[in-house]
């Protein structure tokens, strides 16, 4: 169905260059606009479906983690377990009665 709409010259102007921009016709740009602010068309509904979709594509217990979050976790876990072993270091050293002088890993100060 056809439907004519008049608009201002300069809403019109950006129209057409928002619409080539996007790499669509204005027409397309019209029914797109038209569709979301009648509730059919929701991008964060979509996300949300794309989200779930994958997750349920990886293995149980994972999340999706973008390749930056993943190496920060990965550094945040590494340095983790190296407190850890300092400080089982460190009790067993105090268990023993021995003076513990620290580990050989580099520090926070560093």
């Amino acid at each position: 169905m056809a439907v004519s709409v008049r608009l201002e010259p300069l809403l019109e102007k950006e129209l057409e260059l928002t619409a080539k921009r996007m790499g669509v016709t204005k027409s397309q740009f019209i029914v797109s606009a038209l569709e979301r602010a009648l509730g059919r068309k929701n991008p964060y509904d979509l996300l949300l479906k794309v989200q779930a979709e994958v997750r349920e594509s990886l293995p149980e217990g994972n999340e999706f983690l973008s390749p930056t979050k993943a190496a920060i976790r990965s550094k945040l876990k590494t340095k983790r377990d190296a407190h850890q072993a300092d400080w089982l270091a460190f009790q067993e050293a105090k268990k023993q009665g021995k003076e513990w002088s620290g580990s050989d890993l580099e520090t926070d100060a560093k």
